[in-house]
Formats: C-alpha cells, sequence, structure tokens
C-alpha cells in the first residue's frame, strides 16, 4: 500500500477533485460502526452528499426512530464509510473509496429534511408531500446529523479492491489486526447459514467489516462462494481481509432509485480466515433483514410505522422527550 498526503492536523490537504465527485455524487454508502463486542454492523444510508472538504468532514444522519445505531456510535465514534456502489449515481468513476474518522453526533432536530431540502430533494419530494405524510413520517424525520471527521482515506482503483490502494491520513496503519478472543457462546454459526448465504447471494452488494489494527471499522467487497458446515464461504481481493479470527459484520444489499425499492440482509457474526489454505469462512450468529417493493406510498407507509415503533427505545436514550401523562399536560395549561 502506498501512503500519501496528510488528513487531519495542521497544514492537512482536502481530498482530491475525483475524489469529491464520488462523495458528492453517490446514491448510497455503506455507514459501519463498532459493536460493544468489537464486531462490526454495516448500514447502507441515502448519501445527500454533505461534506467539508476544507475541514475533512463528511456528514450522514439517522432518524431517531431507529436509535440503536446512534447509542452505539455514541458508546464508540470510530465509524467508516464505503463508496462501494454507482446504482443511481450521478457520476461514473470506477474508485472504491473507505472514509474512516471519528463521528459526532447533533441534537435530534424535527423536520430534519426541511433544514437540508435542496439535498433531501434528490431522493424524496419531502416538501411536497400532504400534512397526513408529514404527520405520519414525523419521527422518521426528526433525525442526528452524524459528522464524521476524516482521519484515513483509502482509495482502491476500481470497486472489487484490485489493485494497490492510495492512502493518506493521520490515523496510523498499525499493520494486522491481531485475532480476537472466542466468544463464549463459541464461532459457528447460530441461524442457518446455507438460507442466509442464498438469500444474500442473490443481491448485488456484499460488504464485510471488521476492526482494523487502529480501531477503525473496515469494510470491503466480498462475493458468496458457497457454504459449508463451518458458515458462508467468502471470496475478496488477494490480501485484502486480514487473517485470523475476529468478530465480523455481513450485510448484502440492493435498492432502486431514489431508494424506492429496498432489500437489506445484516448479519454480526464470526470470521476466520486462512490465507494458505486460501479459505474465508463467515459463520453468521444475528440476522435482521427487510424488504421493500419499489413503491413510494409503501416506502413512506413502511419508514413512518417502522419508526414510530421505536419512539420508546428513543425515548430511553434521551433522543426525543419523555411523554408526559395527560392529566399533568392538562394541569400544565
Amino acid at each position: 500500500m502506498s501512503e500519501t498526503g496528510t488528513a487531519g492536523g495542521a497544514g492537512r490537504a482536502a481530498w482530491s477533485d475525483a475524489i469529491d465527485e464520488i462523495l458528492d455524487g453517490d446514491h448510497v454508502v455503506a455507514l459501519a460502526y463498532a459493536t460493544p463486542a468489537k464486531g462490526v454492523v454495516i448500514l447502507p444510508v441515502t448519501n445527500f452528499g454533505v461534506r467539508d472538504r476544507d475541514a475533512l468532514t463528511v456528514t450522514v444522519n439517522s432518524s431517531v426512530g431507529v436509535p440503536k445505531k446512534l447509542e452505539r456510535i455514541r458508546q464508540d465514534p470510530n465509524v467508516a464509510l464505503a463508496f462501494h456502489t454507482r446504482r443511481h449515481a450521478s457520476h461514473e468513476r470506477p474508485e472504491y473509496v473507505l472514509l474512516q474518522g471519528k463521528a459526532t453526533l447533533s441534537e435530534p432536530l424535527g423536520e430534519y429534511p426541511m433544514s437540508m431540502l435542496e439535498r433531501w430533494q434528490r431522493f424524496e419530494p419531502w416538501a411536497d408531500a400532504s400534512l397526513l405524510w408529514r404527520w405520519w413520517q414525523g419521527v422518521y424525520g426528526t433525525r442526528v446529523g452524524i459528522e464524521v471527521a476524516i482521519e484515513r482515506i483509502t482509495v482502491w482503483p476500481d470497486l472489487a479492491c484490485r489493485g494497490e490502494p492510495t492512502i493518506s491520513g493521520v490515523a496510523p496503519l498499525d499493520g494486522r489486526p491481531p485475532s480476537q478472543r472466542v466468544p463464549a457462546n463459541g464461532t459457528g454459526p447460530r441461524l442457518s447459514h446455507r438460507r442466509a448465504a442464498h438469500r444474500a447471494s442473490r443481491l448485488p452488494h456484499v460488504l464485510l467489516g471488521w476492526i482494523d489494527a487502529g480501531g477503525f471499522p473496515c469494510v470491503a467487497p466480498v462475493s458468496i462462494v458457497g457454504d459449508d458446515a463451518g458458515g458462508i464461504l467468502l471470496d475478496a481481493s488477494v490480501g485484502l481481509v486480514p487473517p485470523g479470527a475476529r468478530r465480523a459484520g455481513l450485510t448484502a444489499h440492493k435498492f432502486g432509485r431514489n431508494v424506492i425499492g429496498q432489500e437489506q440482509r445484516k448479519h454480526t457474526g464470526w470470521l476466520e480466515v486462512e490465507p494458505e489454505q486460501g479459505r474465508i469462512v463467515y459463520a453468521p450468529h444475528t440476522s435482521a433483514n427487510y424488504r421493500m417493493p419499489p413503491s413510494r406510498f409503501v416506502y413512506r407507509l413502511v419508514t413512518g410505522g417502522a419508526t414510530r415503533l421505536g419512539v420508546p427505545a428513543a425515548r430511553r436514550a434521551g433522543l426525543l422527550p419523555e411523554r408526559r401523562p395527560k392529566l399533568l399536560r392538562h394541569l400544565r395549561r
């Protein structure tokens, strides 16, 4: 790997025009964050192109109705953003871009889309929605900004991460991460890995994530090539995935234009890499999946309903105010 430039501290250099085109024009970006056990969750999110080249920050956002990832990022702010697909992008650049850095969460903001309306309207006509839909999607539209201060930028020549990457940043590269301690409940699959492999292999984008030697999530594209008794068999560019055994995340997904029509299959689990045998085996331990047809009506219905279900958890996390009993509200009038 080659290193060039700096990405932080005094005199730091902004990323190139080519990288800026990718950061602005990709339709979807993969957000990766750590679990308490130092595994990784990979979550595709809409890319609104919010960034500051001089400050070296990139900002994504999340509804308060799905607070678990916000709590995890609050506990461990080391995150990664993987610009891994050109589907529906506004450009045709070939590079795979991985940004790693520390996240800062904003305060929850109601009607968040209105604060960045021009960019939001790229994907969803929020300003044109009826009052009924705006009410139904109220929690969905109450969001937290996730601003990532970039500490390392890794760029591969193509989306399969073939060839030598260019690395810039102030976060040092500390070599390969050591293997992690074996989980108390064992390393083998804890769900039907053959079914998981079959369903994930039907989707166009498959990403593997782990914690690197510097403590940041790392995300790489992989392909599913089969399964055996130990788990799902993966293939990746030579030398991309570190040898050894560790907790890891695996996410497969697809999305339509304006993210209308989606499918995601997200797993956490155990990864074993044996370079001598050429084997990469992933044993899924947990699963979180969903699929939505390409319908804006269904999209609004589901996003509004799903985030409403997360209101109690959002209140416990302090992302929404506690609801006062009706009698107390009456007495305070």
